[in-house]
């Protein structure tokens, strides 16, 4: 263990982020009263080129007009590689109220594109004399992004959380694939007559998570694209929540249930995380730096496990 310590993400509810487009309002509402801990509403990919400057005054007006409750809000704005990212940042943060929480930039290659957005930030805030700092999340779509995935992570104190965009990245890695996450049919081993299909976003997963845990971000796995495949959600959900990640996109309604329900702990989880914790006191109080529990050993190691389940569920309000 290096002697820099690893720091903690920040400490917010983020087991489902819910999407909707700029460009309809009347779902807005619907929205700020969904279980979801986070709202995205977006101004890129659901959002038509002629649409955009509408769907920018729809969001700046929601902002500040609609109850989003203790919701994360947050604003996806558009790619760098696009003319309308800059207008996106300009007009929110001089037009918009304190209320939103965050920019989700999409698309980011490498620290530099965290830079630029950074410095207009900055420079904004500090113009206007907004109070509240606006957070960042980045998508990781791209081979440029997965290959500098620890240099984004690193890029800005600004930077709270870090998600995977499965079809923009499919795209620029040339995957023979139309599907958004989940289980691709052709990704498989065959042995003795049998098919069996393993995970081709295991790897990218697994890269993030190493990142965002080494900076203290929250890794988020992103969108499933077959909204009407349930348990695919699901089990694309217990996947990433096993790997390390805390959330996932929901861009259906329906999704957010399925989100909530893979990434709250049960209730036997929390019980048996506080055992141990409980458990390793006792063996502290007597010197040991191990003890036994339901037949197996646990130690410090276990401690920073089941920490992780308490203070998640201490969150939730379990």
């Amino acid at each position: 263990m290096s002697f820099r310590i690893q720091p903690a993400p920040p400490a917010r509810l983020n087991r489902c982020q819910l999407f909707g487009p700029g460009s309809r309002p009347a779902i807005f509402e619907k929205m700020a009263a969904s279980a979801a801990d986070v709202i995205n509403l977006d101004l890129e990919d659901s959002v038509s080129p002629d649409d955009k400057p509408a769907a920018r005054a729809n969001i700046i007006e929601a902002i500040g007009d609609v109850d989003w409750g203790d919701k994360t809000l947050s604003v996806r704005i558009n790619s760098l590689d696009t003319p309308f990212w800059y207008r996106d940042v300009v007009d929110l943060l001089e037009q918009a109220s304190e209320r939103l929480d965050q920019i989700m930039i999409p698309k980011v290659g490498n620290a530099a594109d965290l830079y630029a957005v950074d410095a207009l930030v900055t420079a904004i805030e500090a113009a206007k004399g907004r109070k509240k700092k606006i957070a960042f999340e980045v998508i990781i779509e791209s081979a440029a992004g997965i290959c500098h995935v620890e240099e984004i992570a690193a890029a800005t104190p600004r930077l709270q959380a870090m998600s995977l965009g499965a079809a923009d990245f499919a795209a620029s890695m040339g995957m023979a694939t139309t599907g958004i996450g989940g289980t691709q049919k052709w990704y498989y081993m065959h042995h003795e007559g049998v098919n069996y299909w393993s995970d081709p976003w295991h790897w990218a997963q697994a890269a993030i998570v190493a990142a965002c845990r080494t900076h203290g971000v929250l890794p988020v796995d992103g969108p499933f694209g077959d909204f009407s495949d349930d348990e695919g959600f699901r089990t694309q959900a217990r996947r990433s929540a096993t790997l390390g990640m805390v959330g996932k996109w929901a861009i259906h309604p329906k999704q957010v249930a399925l989100a909530n329900e893979v990434f709250t702990p049960s209730e036997d989880a929390v019980g048996e995380a506080r055992e141990i914790l409980s458990a390793m006191e006792e063996a502290t109080a007597r010197g040991e730096g191990a003890t036994v529990y339901k037949g197996r050993l646990v130690d410090i190691a276990s401690i920073k496990q089941a920490e992780v389940i308490v203070r998640q569920a201490e969150m939730i309000g379990l």
